[in-house]
């Protein structure tokens, strides 16, 4: 009997960002493939009978490619397996859950998509940012750093709109680039733009800055992501300096917590 595939968003770090859904079938998994950057803390989740897997990229480096990943994942389905592929985020967010998505409806196997926190709304309350404001920013975009640094035939900004919201994940650390390419589009030099690095964990750290001040701006950890927009000029400062509410722990607050069975959503 085949099992089945469960593509989780894992949030964007703090394990009390986790859904019910995510966090249950976190506990009742038989194999669990997880990006690199998934916390120590959501990992303890696991159950210790769990087969564990590391299939994460970070910084260009890989220690498996994204066609072995999906053959993994149709090798522990064909086994009866539960299987869940834990993503940091959410999964159809920059998180090549397409590709996986394509390889198991080739091999006919079960799968369910469970959608997490992405990184962008994490930071943004991280930092106290309106993604969105009716006076002020009534539209949102992300992008790579990748393509928001790089001409190319994907010019992915030229449309960005002065008063829109831009979030860029995986900023990198050299900003000229990207900050150039505002600039032609038509963003003012002077429109503020806030770095979010760590998110939703004890060690996150914010930076605001203006795009012009931005090449100047000190590196940060990974993970890291850049907003840009009016918006970011309607969060208080403080909110640099607040670390995020401590982690109570998810074991001890969920276990009162009635279990969520399958049909029930």
């Amino acid at each position: 009997m085949k099992g089945k595939v469960y593509l989780v968003g894992a949030g964007p770090g703090d394990p009390e960002l986790l859904t019910l859904k995510a966090l249950r079938l976190i506990r009742t998994a038989d194999a669990v493939l997880h990006d690199d950057l998934i916390t120590e803390q959501i990992l303890a989740l696991i159950p210790s009978y769990a087969e564990v897997r590391n299939v994460g990229k970070r910084c260009g480096q890989k220690n498996i490619t994204q066609d072995e990943i999906n053959a993994l994942l149709v090798q522990y389905a064909l086994m009866g397996m539960q299987v869940v592929r834990l993503k940091s985020g959410d999964p159809l967010i920059f998180g090549r859950a397409g590709e996986e998505i394509e390889a198991l409806r080739e091999a006919n196997i079960e799968f369910e998509i469970v959608p997490g926190v992405t990184a962008a709304l994490g930071a943004a309350a991280a930092a106290q940012i309106p993604l969105t404001h009716r006076r002020v920013s009534s539209s949102l975009t992300f992008v790579t750093g990748q393509h928001a640094a790089e001409q190319g035939s994907d010019d992915s900004l030229s449309g960005i709109h002065p008063e829109s919201t831009l979030v860029i994940y995986m900023p990198g650390q050299d900003y000229s680039g990207i900050v150039d390419r505002l600039l032609r589009a038509g963003l003012k030099s002077t429109t503020p733009c806030a770095l979010i690095s760590q998110a939703t964990s004890s060690e996150q750290r914010i930076h605001r800055t203006t795009l012009e001040q931005l090449p100047g701006s000190p590196p940060l950890p990974a993970p890291c992501l850049l907003v840009v927009g009016e918006v970011v000029g309607l969060s208080v400062p403080e909110a640099a300096e607040a670390p995020f509410p401590e982690f109570f722990g998810v074991q001890a607050e969920t276990s009162q917590v009635s279990p969520v069975h399958e049909g029930a959503e």
